[in-house]
């Protein structure tokens, strides 16, 4: 292959180095195992340039590790905000671990942190995967969300527009006129 890209088509190697000498470039081998190997007509520094970002991109990013905590009397819009804390995390691309805890006579009802750890499963459900299942350890209830690939993430939870207070127009009574 040329430096362009175009093909050359097969010749000899000595002939493929010549060419690629002229043109001030070297002759690297794409496919060795190739039937006849295939070699391209580039910048060797270049190729090892290229080459080393391709594999950095593959690389996993080594997501992190960010925690919500939950109480069992939750309000609401507190659990809300926490939710889309959570799908932000999530699009991110990290992982995120739902910590709920319970405090003083909050332990004789764990069913009910429990329902609640479920909850928040279920409503992250359109973001992420169950990595590690609802677990209760001493005055806790962890559970572990992987998200899930970028493709198949929705999110069902999204912030409310900043200005959607201002957007709106005054009311204006008929006898102000």
């Amino acid at each position: 292959m040329g430096s362009n890209g175009e093909q050359l088509g097969v010749m000899k190697l000595t002939d493929a180095l010549r060419k690629a000498q002229s043109l001030g470039l070297d002759l690297v081998e794409i496919a060795p195992t190739a039937t006849p190997p295939v070699c391209k007509i580039i910048d060797f520094g270049k190729f090892r340039y290229d080459i080393s970002k391709h594999t950095k991109d593959k690389r996993p990013s080594g997501s992190k590790l960010k925690e919500i905590k939950f109480r069992v009397n939750i309000d609401d819009h507190d659990y809300l905000t926490k939710i889309r804390h959570g799908e932000e995390f999530l699009d991110r691309g990290n992982k995120v671990r739902v910590q709920l805890q319970f405090r003083g006579r909050e332990m004789a009802h764990q069913e009910f942190g429990m329902q609640l750890v479920h909850k928040v499963r279920d409503d992250l459900a359109g973001m992420s995967q169950v990595e590690m299942e609802p677990k209760i350890a001493g005055r806790n209830i962890t559970m572990t969300l992987a998200p899930l690939p970028a493709n198949r993430r929705k999110r069902r939870f999204t912030a409310p527009p900043p200005n959607a207070a201002e957007e709106q127009e005054p009311i204006v009574s008929p006898t102000e006129s």
